[in-house]
């Protein structure tokens, strides 16, 4: 019996370390997704982290290129109080339909023009010179939708075993980080033969 169980454990760790050597981790259980009919990436981020900034291109580069059965969803995540305002920024710009419209030109903002984009007129400002009224702006920024999407920004970083960003979730099942890929270009590697592992698994149905 003993001898049964310590092959067992052998075979689980021998499956972790592989998939570590890929550049993921699996999660279980795996999370549920959105339309299991559909491949799901999650990205989760922060706009203030610099290595969000510095891996957004890469994975924009990725997202061009994929078919109708993969959908990727960006969510942003709540570590401290001072995550919070970017992380409503964003979840306005849901809302109101503009990601696309503003989210370069955020991380941007952060980055290099070195603004906090913290405070409620700050961001009105920014959202204004992108074309939105200020008047939608602030009802949508104040908005129970909203509210409800700071409220699990909050903790999904935890549901999901995150524990830094940037970081992207697979189809529920998958977590690739900084930490088990060791760079923005294997992150993407990683993405590809998950995403494709996943796509081969849904028509084989």
């Amino acid at each position: 019996m003993k001898a049964r169980l310590l092959w067992i454990f052998w075979l689980l760790w021998g499956g972790c370390l592989n998939a570590l050597a890929q550049g993921y981790l699996e999660l279980n259980p795996p999370r549920p997704t959105q339309d299991p009919s559909k491949v799901e990436v999650v990205e989760f981020f922060w706009y203030g982290c610099p290595h969000c900034f510095r891996f957004d291109p890469y994975l924009e580069e990725w997202a061009k290129n994929q078919p109708a059965d993969v959908v990727l969803r960006r969510q942003p995540v709540i570590f401290g109080a001072n995550w919070a305002p970017q992380a409503r920024a964003y979840f306005t710009a849901e809302v109101l339909g503009v990601v696309d419209k503003i989210h370069k030109d955020f991380f941007n903002a952060m980055h290099l023009d070195k603004k906090p984009m913290a405070s409620e007129e700050e961001l009105t400002e920014f959202f204004a010179a992108h074309g939105i009224d200020r008047n939608a702006f602030k009802e949508a920024f104040h908005s129970f939708a909203v509210d409800m999407k700071m409220r699990q920004a909050e903790a999904i970083g935890a549901d999901y075993g995150i524990t830094g960003v940037p970081a992207l979730v697979v189809n529920g099942k998958y977590a690739i980080t900084g930490q088990t890929a060791k760079s923005y270009e294997k992150m993407i590697e990683a993405l590809k033969t998950l995403v494709e592992r996943e796509r081969k698994r849904l028509t084989a149905r």
